[in-house]
């Protein structure tokens, strides 16, 4: 008998067939989601992707403040996207729905599945994370940025990166809650800068803000007389994205 065909480290050839056809399935699967995500929200600018921890609930002044940014915003002309999940994702919905423009949740099927908020005009579903981080990313005219975990901090550098090294447009960041984000402001200026690791200048990508008045004023100071319509050459850009 051939080694090699009972050996852990080389699957037999049906084997291997059979997850050779499960990832080119997988690949379909993934394409249909950016198609259907293309589709869906291609539509909705201006926009704004708003992020923020799953765990704080209705009554929890983190809450009450997601909920009155997404107002504002929704009734200064934005979408609001969001996770589409409990939490402050829940609070930013429930804030746009209840506002003048569209509240959209792009939810993402968890092995503990993830409840799906009920205040959303328009629901997603999400296999694949990184596909669903394109969505948040492609249409969105500024990220909000609440106190949240892995899942916030991950989002945050994403949008921090992808801008940093020119792969999508410059847009606000903001982060909200000078208290909850003082902590990394100061070790990204102190340890980052200070090692050399990025530049003095990266910390301009993004600001810190407290008041829902103050998220809308900045979006609009950022934009100032251009528009937010993209223009030629940076719809290219995100063709490239």
């Amino acid at each position: 008998m051939n080694t090699e065909d009972t050996h852990p480290l080389h699957p037999q050839t049906e084997n291997l067939d059979a997850i050779r056809s499960r990832e080119s399935w997988k690949v379909l699967r993934m394409m249909a989601e950016f198609v259907e995500g293309f589709e869906q929200l291609a539509s909705i600018r201006p926009s704004v992707s708003i992020f923020g921890s799953a765990r704080s609930q209705p009554g929890h002044p983190y809450y009450t403040l997601a909920e009155q940014i997404s107002r504002a915003l929704s009734d200064a002309g934005f979408t609001v996207v969001t996770g589409g999940g409990p939490g402050l994702m829940e609070a930013a919905n429930k804030g746009a729905y209840a506002g003048k423009s569209p509240s959209i949740g792009l939810n993402i099927q968890l092995p503990h599945e993830q409840r799906a908020n009920q205040y959303q005009n328009v629901s997603l579903k999400f296999r694949h994370f990184f596909t669903r981080k394109v969505m948040f990313v492609k249409y969105a005219s500024a990220y909000v940025v609440l106190p949240g975990g892995f899942g916030t901090l991950d989002e945050l550098s994403e949008i921090l990166t992808l801008i940093q090294t020119g792969k999508t447009l410059p847009i606000p960041i903001l982060l909200v809650g000078s208290m909850f984000w003082k902590g990394l402001a100061d070790w990204l200026k102190t340890t980052m800068v200070g090692e050399k690791m990025i530049d003095a200048q990266d910390l301009e990508l993004f600001k810190v803000v407290d008041k829902p008045e103050d998220v809308v004023n900045a979006i609009f100071e950022y934009y100032g007389s251009r528009g937010f319509e993209p223009s030629a050459q940076e719809r290219e850009t995100l063709l490239e994205l």
